[in-house]
């Protein structure tokens, strides 16, 4: 029974969060000249990374610090590149005006100024940062509910089934927390004269199609932001393991806390770019559908395209996925930092071995 409660606590994905400086406890010692040592040998805690902090891995605790870290991670990156977002939204809706990446800059500012680079500021801060609070929060759950589900060997066997079906089960729940946002802000910088913002945008759906008309992109929305949750976490766990076990030249627990973040901001960078193509054609049904009232899939697809649905505002959101996905994992990993845990990802290691067999009871 000890030995199986030794091989529970290791269970992935505890050993991608190997604090610096750890180290077993010493064995105890044999009880009664038995046979005790040799098994009480093969236990060992997992400190929390930082004991004067008090925060336990997979505590309530650390999966509030990573809820918060979510929403500082998502909600402050996602405002910050409001400008790019606008010109991709527009370019992807009327593409005859929105030209390219710097003629769209250029009629917006004409248009509206500096402040209309800025349009829909406030949904989006609001809607990303829920998004961002159940992406993150639930994805850490969700991780090491499937980890347990599946036993440690099989967790290791197959971790990036892991980390895909942690990652999707997140979305799920992250999106119905978005879309309202969502709707509100694609049509705030899209349609002129619809509204300012949150404050008279919402109610001004809600009065024409009911709650209902804020979810009209849900199922787009999930076909947009499942792939790319998918691609972000499962590529960024793959990019980082890589680059602690081939790029840099010492291990993650003998790395300081700036180059672990720059490892976290570089790995998420990478991943951002497979997000931006994978998750793209969703993205522009998720536009057309909340700027054209009564508009069906099927419909959104024939008026654009195949080609224009897979490539049209690509380059730019290519650029701002990529920046926007670094960010986010620097952000995050820095919160964690900060609260006393450690950074994201790592070298894995298979699940350990007993090298010494139990010995045989005495006649």
């Amino acid at each position: 029974m000890a030995l199986e409660d030794c091989r529970r606590s290791s269970a992935l994905p505890s050993f991608l969060y190997k604090s610096k400086g750890f180290k077993a406890p010493a064995p105890a010692p044999a009880i009664n000249g038995g046979g005790g040592g040799a098994l009480q040998s093969s236990r060992f805690l997992i400190p929390s990374p930082d004991e004067s902090k008090k925060i336990a891995m997979y505590s309530p605790e650390f999966y509030a610090a990573c809820t918060v870290g979510g929403i500082l991670s998502c909600g402050l990156t996602h405002t910050a590149v409001t400008p790019l977002d606008m010109v991709k939204c527009n370019m992807q809706i009327d593409p005859a005006k929105y030209r390219s990446i710097g003629s769209g800059f250029g009629v917006l500012y004409k248009e509206a100024g500096p402040k209309g680079l800025f349009k829909g500021w406030v949904p989006t801060l609001f809607g990303y940062s829920a998004q961002g609070a159940f992406k993150f929060g639930l994805y850490e759950f969700f991780k090491k509910y499937y980890s347990d589900l599946a036993g440690e060997e099989n967790a290791y066997k197959y971790k990036t089934f892991i980390y895909l079906a942690g990652s999707a089960s997140a979305e799920f729940f992250a999106d119905i927390a978005l879309c309202p946002m969502e709707a509100v802000k694609v049509r705030v910088q899209t349609k002129p004269g619809f509204a300012n913002g949150l404050l008279d945008g919402l109610p001004k759906i809600t009065r024409a199609e009911g709650v209902p008309g804020l979810y009209r992109g849900l199922v787009p929305l999930w076909g947009r932001q499942i792939p790319y949750t998918m691609m972000k976490f499962a590529c960024f766990e793959a990019t980082v393991e890589a680059l602690y076990k081939y790029v840099i030249p010492k291990p993650k627990d003998e790395c300081s806390k700036v180059e672990q973040l720059g490892v976290s901001f570089g790995g998420g960078y990478i991943a951002g770019i497979f997000c931006a193509i994978v998750s793209h054609p969703a993205d522009n049904l998720v536009s057309f559908l909340n700027n054209t009232k009564d508009a069906t899939i099927g419909q959104a697809v024939k008026s654009m395209g195949p080609v224009a649905l897979f490539t049209r505002g690509l380059p730019l959101r290519i650029v701002m996925i990529g920046t926007l996905t670094g960010a986010q994992w620097g952000i995050y990993d820095a919160f964690k930092v900060f609260v006393g845990l450690p950074t994201s990802g790592g070298v894995s290691k298979a699940p350990e071995q007993l090298t010494t067999p139990l010995p045989l009871p005495s006649a």
